[in-house]
Formats: C-alpha cells, structure tokens, sequence
C-alpha cells in the first residue's frame, strides 16, 4: 500500500559471534520427541505471548544446545553439524521464534538494515532493480525495508522520517530530487545513501543511475536517422517521464519539427492506459507516426489497440517503448525501446552502501550505466 512501510520477515539473528572453539558440536542434542514435550510444556505455563517473546537462550534449552550454537545456527549455519541444525530449525519451527535484531543493534550500534524507497512495487520497471538490490545486501548480512512513495513522490519525506527512526545503517533513494526538508534531514542523519534512477552532479552522497534527458535526446535523433517525419508522445505524468518527453521535444524541435502531439497518462502507468492513449490520438487526427512512451507497458498498450483496429504495426505506426521489460523482445512484432541495467542499478546500489557502512572510501561517487537503445520489430527504416 503506498506510503506504508513493509518490513522483510526473513530476519538474521542479531548475535552473531565470530567462530569458536565449540561451533562443531560433539553431543547428540536431545531427541526430537524429547524437544517437543519441552515446546508442550511451555506452552502450558503461559500464553501465547510467551512463545512469541522467547529469546534466543530459551531456544537454547529446548533445542538442548548453547546460546552461541542457536546463533551460530541462523548466522552461519555452515559452522555447525547438520543435526545440530536440524535439532534447532525444529524448535525455531515449533515456537515461531524471532531473533532479536535490536540485541545485537545495541551491542554493536548498527541495526544492520537498509531502508529502500521506491515509488511503486506495481510497476514492473522497479522489481529486478529491487530484487538485485535485496539480494546482494542479504548475502552480506543486512535485510531491507520498503516504503513506497507513490506517483509523485509527496509521500517521500515522511517514510523517510518513519525509515530514520528505525536507525538503517543505509539509505537507498529513487530520484535525485528531493523536498528541502527531506534533504536536510538525510544529511543530517550522517548514514550512506545511495540515489538511483537518475544523474546529477551534486548527488546526496552517492548515485548510481542514467540521464532522463539524455534518454529523449538519443531517441529522436535515432528515429530522426531513421527517416521519420510525424512524432508523438504517451507518457506518464511522472518527473522523470516528463525530463525524457521534453529531451525528446526539445531535440525535434532543433532540428525544426515542431508539431509533436503529446498524451499523459496519470502513472503508475497501465497497459489499459496505453490503448486509451491509443484511442485518443486515432479520435483526434492520428494518421501515420511514430510513438515514443515512456514504458514498455504502455508501448504494449498503444501496440493492441493499433493491432486492434487493423493498424500495420511498422508502417502507419511506428512504437518505441522504455525499460526494455521481459516480454518487450516477445510481443509481435517486438517492442524497440530503451534498455536499461535494472539489475545493475540494484547491484551496484548495494554494492556503494556495504562499501560505504564497511567504512570504505568510495571510489566513484557518481556512477552513470548508460542506456542502450534496442531497435526491433516496430520501428522501420523509413
């Protein structure tokens, strides 16, 4: 739900020791039978809030083991014999215990989380970027949370407030711009942060991103190569959709083509969006032309209802789409748009915060991965 904050539940304990002298351990832990009767019988003495306030030493008794070896169990799990493991796993299983991430915040001041804003989880051009992201921060050891900023961002600083309270030793940012106060604030909170999705030359500590306006700018001179002489825009209403339509405008316009129809769209964007868009243009003098969107969701969108109405798809209409999302390579013909390195932009993200939370110094603050623009089937040599 935008605006809300949506914890992982796959949490590492937070007791996490280096290696010792017992992390193989030798003894048979009880029997499973044995455990279990142990799990009944505290079940009985309380309630359930009980179960659900263990702590990591009553884990420890019932699963027969040490402290250290049930953290060693959900920290390095390698360290420890396998029936070893499985003896605690059960009791974790039977008790549905947590490991209390704040114990070990306390003991070595840091929280071992990143917060991560995005405007929308709906919107398919976020997700690898958000999975690669996630994925690389747990492998070293942090967990994520989300808040959603939603279409615009005005949601932004308050998440943000709601993220710092919860003391993330990092900050992961969609977008370069930012509301006074919310900048004042992240600077003042001194915690790595890296923005994506965007360039600037004065980012908030790091970036990892691409040019919006460049992005426009590559396309029309492309379809301008290309022999094209009719241009027309569906975009979302977004900031960053709106810095690649006025790129795209801007350079026709130097180049004297100044009749260029443009349809918003409210974002997130939808594939019902696109043939809506679709329909206008034809209800309002489209004849012949090529199309730029601003995602290949609405790209897909504007491609049916031109299919639709029996429209050749190159020839009367040319689409060019941006995000060059999983099935853009498949729909017939296939979508040309503009790639970008989502999965890039996820890794190399985390890659600067554990760096940065390591106590590293950054070796490139501002990190641009370019764009690609991928001609297929819907555009034509004119």
């Amino acid at each position: 739900m935008p605006g809300e904050i949506m914890g992982r539940h796959d949490f590492h304990a937070a007791h996490a020791c280096s290696p010792g002298s017992d992390y193989m351990i030798d003894r048979d832990p009880s029997t499973a039978d044995e455990r279990s009767e142990r799990v009944r019988t505290l079940e009985h003495k309380g309630t359930p809030a009980s179960i659900r306030t263990l702590t990591i030493r009553d884990v420890a008794r019932l699963a027969g083991v040490s402290p250290i070896t049930v953290s060693r169990v959900i920290n390095h799990p390698e360290l420890v014999m396998e029936r070893t493991r499985d003896a605690v796993r059960l009791v974790i299983d039977q008790t549905g215990y947590v490991p209390n991430m704040l114990a070990g915040a306390l003991s070595s001041a840091r929280s071992r989380l990143v917060a991560a804003i995005v405007p929308s989880v709906t919107n398919l051009i976020f997700l690898e970027t958000v999975q690669a992201l996630t994925d690389r921060l747990r492998g070293a050891g942090y967990q994520t949370f989300f808040g959603f900023s939603g279409y615009p961002g005005t949601r932004e600083d308050e998440l943000i407030l709601a993220a710092l309270s919860r003391r993330p030793d990092g900050i992961f940012l969609t977008g370069v711009r930012h509301a006074r106060k919310t900048r004042e604030r992240l600077l003042a909170a001194r915690v790595p942060i890296v923005e994506t999705w965007d360039l600037t030359k004065a980012p908030l500590d790091m970036l990892v991103g691409f040019s919006h306006e460049r992005v426009g700018a590559v396309v029309a001179t492309r379809l301008l190569q290309l022999g094209y002489k009719r241009f027309y825009v569906v975009t979302a209403d977004d900031e960053r959709a709106l810095r690649r339509r006025r790129a795209f405008e801007s350079t026709l316009r130097r180049h004297g083509i100044t009749d260029v129809q443009a349809v918003e769209v409210p974002a997130p964007s939808t594939f019902a969006l696109g043939r809506e868009a679709m329909a206008h243009l034809l209800s309002t003098g489209f004849h012949s032309g090529v199309i730029f969107c601003s995602s290949d969701t609405l790209a897909h969108g504007v491609l049916t209802e031109a299919q639709s109405r029996r429209l050749a798809v190159p020839g009367r209409v040319s689409i060019v789409g941006f995000g060059d999302l999983e099935y853009a390579a498949h729909t017939a013909p296939a979508l040309s748009t503009v790639r970008i390195d989502r999965v890039g932009i996820g890794v190399r993200a985390a890659d600067a915060l554990l760096a940065s939370m390591s106590g590293e110094p950054a070796r490139d603050k501002v990190i641009d991965l370019g764009f690609e623009f991928v001609e297929r089937g819907t555009t034509c040599q004119q």
